[in-house]
């Protein structure tokens, strides 16, 4: 694409430059002295206008919250624990750090941060495998403040939350909540109950608050003096975006909406041809242990300013340019070669939590990704960050590399496929997301679904990334609307236009395909393991005059506006193409259906070219062709077959087992040019799990995986992946060659961590076999007497190889 596709905002070139290892918590620098940026104005000033003329000096008191790093960890408690607020050390002071006789001294604090507490439970985070509080803005929450002494009316406490290496109030960066004061933008805090020296206080956040890691300390003020509680990171708050807001501009009304887009974990993955589609199961996992801290890594590597992070259209964007990894070093490589000796074989995922983690880890990008594993990587982001997210497949989406919003195909006179004019391709399916938000920065009307694209196909403004772009906008042809709508458009609604090469070099439309593009899109059904198509959603039905309406309109704004000026139509022979279901290893049956649908007689020559094809619409060279004349009486049909033995199509599969036959024809008679293009998929077995006993919390449990070798060759040095949310960590397990026709059985143990049914999912990668893939629901009972959670234990991963002897008999 070109400059015409819209900017990816003010950071859009401000790239984190690594310079080692990451690590998970990075510490900001050290903060100047901020009280020469305020005027001189004391903190209380600032909080609390009843508190600017009292005793004291007019300055800010006590440490800044950056000023003593190391601090941190030792004056306060998460669990309610109360530390010796007289021991060296626990607490922070102003002046010179002594703590007088009637001073309100915060002694700890309990966040009520535990998976089963009541903040957790009411914020829909109780899932996150995390000991810290997980909240979702524009909800309050509540905390225990345990003190030194009994609260009093003339005492004065405040909350403080700060994120980034230099927080600024303006900038939402750093937030003062005074007690029973009014709040400013949402934010305020109350006490519920002062119950000695206990005091309970309920917190309510802006609906437009910054997401993301916040530190949390306190600081009091008294005719006694004042203190500020040193910085602790048990006591750091997660905020998310909120869908079960209203005032929040992700809110999604419906529960079983936010039930599916925000909490299910796991989900369905379409792929293959719109007449043979492939399913697979895909591990989302945005609630395992380090999942959030890597989605907030991701906006750190692209240096995504904090003051932006609130805004779900900005963040949506930057991680559609960061689950990538060109221009800035992004989570995933993609990698359409069919070469994976040097990572993984993008159809080998079973989900993104090996992924995530491997990247936040190192920090750096893994090997390998293609558009389904780029699209299920951002539904787990997205959703772990709080928007409502899905993965939407596009059967037959278009590639457009000029702008014209049309799938150009060139040929010469004699309807020979001119390659290197052929730059625009048809993907058999392409994978990419949908988020749900309010569109402010849009005209009304463009609210919903937005698209939103990581693969890494044309840039944005020099930049790999694409949306969020308005589902409506797409539907309806407005390609000026922002983001790169025309790409999108030209994905799902464009037509594809043959040109034939005429003697005097100029070339001519001689055939038009309308319901080429975008013939079917899906997604997995609300509530169940159904498809759901969606294709009404993005495009009026096909020939309709709102969709000729689109199609044209957007056109007009292409590259190419007067395309369908030169446009001939004298068409009395139809064609169809029929390939025979087959899965790989079997010999199959191609046929191609001539119809007269004229009054006269019709001679044709048809041509057909069989050759492999990757899911992008690259093509290898063809492997088999047939030639043939073809009589047809009015109202006559015919049929003209092409068998194709395993033997000839053997040396030449590439991933996804796709082959496409192109089928070009002329009818003698009245000089109509035939074209067509079909492509179908040979079928892969699937892996067979079965669970041995019941499933409990924190108890081991064992799985069974069967797989019968479809080939009569030898599968070699074969891999299994084995991943699923609450139940086990990814897991690899190298089991070497498998015989021609040959059956294995492994059987693999697992220690469930939470309750509630799960997927366990599987997948088997060889050079010779891939996309084979299995699922298996785990309903896990807690605990006996105990509905909390088990431990997650385990690293990014497992490794093991498995021996010979244990795999099973053939």
């Amino acid at each position: 694409m070109d400059g015409s596709r819209s900017d990816v905002g003010r950071w859009g070139r401000s790239f984190w430059q690594p310079s080692g290892t990451p690590s998970p918590e990075p510490e900001p620098e050290p903060e100047p002295d901020r009280r020469s940026r305020r005027g001189g104005r004391s903190f209380w000033a600032r909080c609390c206008g009843c508190c600017s003329c009292r005793n004291g000096p007019d300055e800010d008191w006590g440490s800044e919250p950056y000023g003593d790093r190391s601090s941190r960890g030792r004056g306060s408690s998460a669990g309610g624990r109360r530390p010796d607020s007289r021991s060296g050390g626990t607490v922070n002071a102003a002046g010179d750090g002594t703590i007088r006789d009637g001073m309100l001294v915060v002694t700890g604090v309990d966040l009520l941060s535990s998976r089963s507490d009541h903040n957790r439970r009411e914020h829909h985070t109780d899932e996150f495998e995390y000991d810290e509080l997980i909240i979702r803005r524009g909800q309050p929450f509540h905390i225990v403040l345990f003190l030194s002494r009994p609260y009093e009316s003339s005492d004065r406490i405040a909350l403080e939350l700060l994120i980034g290496s230099n927080p600024e109030v303006g900038k939402g960066t750093h937030i003062i909540i005074p007690v029973g004061k009014g709040g400013s933008g949402g934010w305020k805090a109350q006490v519920t109950k002062s119950s000695g020296q206990n005091l309970n206080l309920r917190v309510h956040t802006s609906p437009n608050a910054i997401i993301g890691k916040f530190q949390f300390t306190v600081r009091t003020r008294s005719e006694a003096g004042e203190f500020q509680l040193p910085f602790d990171p048990h006591n750091e708050i997660y905020i998310l975006f909120n869908p079960w807001c209203p005032d929040d501009i992700v809110y999604v009304g419906h529960e079983d909406w936010r039930q599916e887009y925000v909490l299910n974990e796991s989900g369905r993955i379409y792929y293959g041809t719109e007449a043979q589609i492939g399913e697979r199961t895909w591990n989302y996992g945005q609630f395992d242990h380090g999942v959030l801290d890597a989605c907030l890594y991701i906006l750190d590597r692209r240096g995504m300013p904090y003051g932006g992070r609130g805004d779900p259209v900005s963040v949506s964007r930057v991680i559609s340019a960061m689950v990538n990894s060109l221009d800035d070093n992004g989570v995933l490589i993609g990698n359409w070669t069919g070469d994976y000796s040097r990572g993984t074989n993008p159809s080998a995922w079973v989900g993104s939590v090996e992924i995530l983690l491997s990247y936040l880890r190192t920090g750096s990008s893994v090997p390998y990704g293609q558009c389904w594993v780029f699209a299920g990587v951002t539904t787990t982001v997205l959703r772990c960050l709080g928007l409502a997210t899905r993965t939407v497949t596009n059967f037959n989406s278009a590639h457009d590399t000029d702008t014209s919003l049309t799938m150009d195909i060139y040929f010469d006179e004699n309807m020979k496929p001119l390659e290197h004019l052929n730059h625009d391709s048809v993907w058999n399916f392409h994978v990419w997301n949908d988020c749900w938000m309010k569109r402010p920065d849009l005209p009304s009307g463009f609210d919903g679904w937005q698209v939103v694209d990581a693969t890494p196909q044309e840039t944005s403004s020099g930049i790999f990334c694409c949306g969020p772009c308005s589902v409506q906008s797409i539907k309806n042809g407005l390609v000026y609307m922002k983001y790169d709508t025309p790409f999108i458009f030209a994905e799902v609604n464009s037509d594809k236009v043959y040109w034939q090469r005429q003697d005097d070099g100029s070339f001519k439309i001689v055939y038009v395909e309308e319901k080429a593009i975008g013939t079917l899109i899906v997604t997995k059904a609300i509530g169940s393991n159904m498809q759901e198509e969606i294709t009404s959603l993005y495009k009026h039905p096909e020939g309709s005059e709102a969709e000729r309406k689109a199609v044209e309109t957007a056109a007009a704004h292409g590259s190419k506006p007067n395309v369908y000026a030169t446009r001939d139509s004298a068409e009395d022979v139809a064609i169809q193409v029929e390939a025979q279901d087959a899965s790989v290893g079997q010999d199959l049956m191609l046929s191609v259906v001539l119809t007269n649908r004229g009054s006269s007689r019709r001679t044709v020559k048809l041509h057909l070219y069989l050759s492999v094809t990757y899911y992008t619409g690259v093509t290898g060279s063809v492997f088999k062709d047939s030639k043939k004349e073809v009589t047809l009486a009015p109202g006559a049909s015919d049929r003209v077959e092409m068998p194709v033995a395993y033997r000839e199509y053997k040396p030449h599969l590439v991933d996804q087992g796709a082959m496409l036959l192109n089928v070009s024809g002329h009818v003698k008679e009245s000089g109509q040019v035939l074209a067509k293009q079909h492509t179908f998929r040979l079928r892969t077995p699937d892996l067979s799990l079965t669970l041995l006993g019941a499933a409990v919390v924190g108890q081991e449990c064992e799985v069974q995986i069967v797989f019968k070798n479809p080939l009569p060759t030898t599968l070699t040095n074969v891999v299994f992946r084995l991943e699923g949310s609450g139940l086990q960590r990814p897991k690899i397990l190298n089991v070497g060659d498998i015989g021609g026709n040959e059956t294995v059985t492994l059987r693999q143990t697992f220690v469930p961590v939470r309750p509630g049914p799960r997927q366990l999912i599987a997948s088997l990668d060889s050079p010779q076999l891939s996309q084979v893939h299995g699922v298996i629901q785990v309903d896990v009972s807690p605990a006996s007497g105990d509905r909390s959670f088990s431990t997650a234990g385990g690293d990014s991963r497992e490794e093991e190889s498995i021996p010979m002897a244990s795999r099973g008999g053939a």
